[in-house]
């Protein structure tokens, strides 16, 4: 089987059960039971919310991998238990039971797993670094990638940028929503969460912003930050190919799908 060595850029959303989905993203007479099959068809990722507040079975990934395509791929939003915390040097037991709840059962349709913190959360230097070490790098022989999702100004900070390189870990860029945007490319791929939809657009974003969005994510693929985003630190010299994770959350919900949507169909253009 040949390698694969192009990047590849993921398209999606934030889960697929959302009852205003219905009749808008998912056909009428769609039964409910059905809709990752659909949704799985028109994206190609899902970021799984649930994840976030508690522990899944492994039945559930089972039923979610065999339910997709072949080249579909699941983010993980990783347990608050771990995240919340004033300790983060305490979280490995939360991790632990995460990490043995089963999601390996994914198999090759596994993405980088996302570790949200809460907007309080500040940047210690120290506490941050022994959470990194936390992270595991291979589970069931599945490598995995890890993205942190970090919502206090304090982590824009030049030591920050160098512990995620340090260990390989992506921060997730929120480019377009309320929080501190670092866009700087820490990791063998990219994570970006944008929240900017609109109930006066039928696609969430204007075509102008899809574009946009579209253009920002090849050039990221090609290892390149785009000039109207903002990292923190300075570059690092080689520019190297990374697959690129694009999620279209919050925002006004119900337009999400569409905007996903519209960002495939440009990047396949």
């Amino acid at each position: 089987m040949a390698t694969r060595t192009k990047p590849q850029i993921r398209v999606g959303i934030g889960g697929w059960t959302y009852a205003p989905w219905r009749g808008v993203f998912y056909p009428e007479d769609l039964t409910q039971k059905r809709e990752l099959e659909y949704a799985s068809r028109q994206l190609t990722a899902i970021e799984i919310n649930g994840t976030f507040y508690g522990l899944q079975k492994p039945e559930s990934y089972m039923k979610w991998h065999d339910e997709t395509p072949d080249d579909f791929v699941f983010s993980l939003k990783a347990p608050r238990y771990a995240t919340n915390r004033r300790v983060l040097a305490e979280a490995g037991d939360s991790m632990e039971r995460f990490f043995g709840s089963g999601l390996t059962h994914l198999k090759n349709k596994l993405g980088p797993i996302n570790w949200q913190f809460a907007t309080t959360k500040q940047f210690d230097a120290e506490d941050f670094e022994a959470f990194l070490t936390l992270l595991p790098k291979k589970l069931d022989g599945l490598t995995l990638r890890h993205a942190v999702e970090v919502r206090h100004e304090s982590f824009r900070s030049e030591a920050f940028v160098a512990l995620a390189r340090k260990y390989g870990v992506a921060i997730v860029l929120a480019a377009d929503g309320e929080y501190p945007q670092i866009a700087d490319l820490t990791a063998p791929f990219v994570y970006a969460r944008i929240m900017g939809t609109s109930e006066k657009q039928a696609q969430g974003y204007s075509k102008k912003a899809l574009d946009t969005w579209a253009e920002r994510a090849s050039q990221l693929a090609a290892g390149t930050v785009p000039d109207d985003l903002e990292p923190v630190a300075a570059d690092t010299g080689a520019k190297k190919g990374r697959d690129v994770y694009l999620y279209v959350i919050s925002g006004f919900k119900e337009r999400n799908p569409a905007a996903a949507r519209g960002i495939i169909e440009r990047l396949h253009q």
